[in-house]
């Protein structure tokens, strides 16, 4: 990764800091929700969520995720992802049936055979979820969304030269949401 995208990844996660603390002190009970997905921990993804009730039906969720890792024989993905999304519940916020429309952006490098790719991405799509409450304070629920997502990266042959890379583009359309998630309720 290029020194100048991590400052911008410290940047988004200083305002995302700063806009939670701006709001905490105005929170009330079962008003803000701390997330997590269990699905991108399978996959070695350390990943939270912040879901603030914006009125009784309607929330926005601030997730992000990062990749760090480098596993054996030098295969990596290292990426993170900001993920917000702005939900409507059918019932109450925080219960039962909503739908869902989400941003993505994300930074990767990496691969797993023997090309390199070095790229970001952006899109969105639309959700579909459902969360049970377990206790007071915990809820348990799933989603699924379909959307876009335009790539842009460089390919480049791992064995030969990461320098020597080729630009490539690409407009995807599919699965851009999926989850099992845990949300603790202040």
């Amino acid at each position: 990764m290029k020194i100048k995208d991590i400052y911008i990844g410290r940047a988004l996660a200083g305002a995302l800091f700063c806009l939670l603390a701006a709001w905490a002190p105005r929170a009330a009970a079962q008003i803000v929700g701390l997330r997590t997905n269990a699905l991108y921990w399978l996959t070695t993804t350390p990943n939270v969520g912040v879901e603030i009730g914006l009125a009784p039906r309607w929330t926005v969720d601030l997730s992000a995720a990062y990749n760090p890792w480098t596993f054996k024989d030098d295969k990596k993905m290292r990426f993170w992802l900001a993920q917000p999304e702005v939900k409507y519940w059918f019932c109450e916020r925080f219960e039962g049936h909503y739908v869902g429309l989400h941003l993505h952006a994300a930074q990767y490098f990496g691969g797993f055979d023997d090309k390199r790719y070095d790229g970001y991405l952006a899109g969105g799509g639309i959700s579909y979820g459902y969360d049970w409450i377990i206790s007071p304070h915990w809820n348990m629920g799933v989603e699924v969304g379909a959307g876009y997502a335009r790539l842009w990266y460089d390919e480049s042959e791992r064995a030969v030269c990461e320098k020597c890379s080729t630009p490539r583009r690409k407009d995807y359309f599919g699965l851009t949401r999926l989850g099992l998630t845990f949300t603790y309720l202040f």
